[in-house]
């Protein structure tokens, strides 16, 4: 049985013969290139981080944002750029102009009734004035009037009002004194004092006044009744606070 060169095996195989020039002639060596490395400015390109991606509308997808990464500013619409802008300008402009108007008005208010020389009639006395000057003014009391004056000795207000016969002794007892203690056919303003307020007591009467003197830091008070109605009587009180004592407004 005859085998072909092929199928011969390495030991069976005929050595082949080499002819002198190729004994004689050098072996060829492939060549082989190694790499340069990269320059040193040059940069490596992160590896991408694959996440999980989100559906867009549409059905297109987006890469979601990794936890712990910052999300860009969200930018504000612009409608509502137009709109708050103006509100946060004209809200303090218009808050300063309207103060400036109470101002101008309160302080126009204080200038004519220091320079008021008559009583101011259809307004009743602050409660600060009533508690300093106390004169508590009995609840639905009409015809109200009343003038206040200041020196640097004394302050001295004028009070005029008409009520009922339970409001003037709810009066006369919160002040400190009764209807016993008025004098008929008495009155205890001066004629100063009513000069000073534009009083006349010339009505037909018949009148009957008190006057309390206290010592320390409470004001001094006189008081003139007209009781010509009985059912509704008009009182005139001038309560002067000397500061020479000085006073609390208690």
């Amino acid at each position: 049985m005859t085998t072909t060169p092929e199928e011969r095996s390495p030991e069976q195989r005929t050595p082949e013969v080499l002819t002198p020039e190729q004994r004689t002639a050098e072996p060829v060596v492939a060549e082989v290139r190694t790499p340069e490395p990269p320059p040193a400015d040059a940069r490596t390109p992160a590896p991408r981080q694959k996440g999980p991606r989100r559906e867009r509308a549409g059905g297109a997808t987006a890469a979601a944002p990794l936890p712990g990464s910052a999300r860009p500013p969200r930018e504000l619409p612009r409608w509502l750029r137009w709109t708050v802008l103006p509100l946060l300008v004209l809200v303090p402009l218009g808050y300063v102009i309207i103060s400036a108007q109470q101002s101008r008005e309160s302080g126009e208010s204080k200038q004519l009734e220091a320079a008021a020389r008559h009583l101011t009639f259809g307004y009743y006395p602050s409660s600060l004035q009533q508690r300093i000057y106390q004169v508590p003014i009995p609840y639905g009391a009409a015809h109200v009037g009343y003038l206040e004056t200041n020196s640097w000795s004394t302050s001295v207000l004028y009070v005029q009002f008409t009520t009922t016969a339970g409001g003037l002794d709810t009066f006369l007892a919160k002040v400190g004194t009764s209807r016993a203690a008025l004098r008929s056919g008495s009155s205890e303003i001066s004629r100063s004092q009513a000069r000073e307020a534009s009083w006349t007591f010339s009505g037909p009467g018949p009148w009957s006044g008190t006057s309390m003197h206290k010592n320390g830091d409470k004001p001094d008070h006189a008081i003139s009744v007209d009781l010509h109605d009985p059912d509704a009587p008009t009182v005139y009180v001038v309560s002067t606070v000397n500061f020479r004592y000085g006073f609390r407004d208690s």
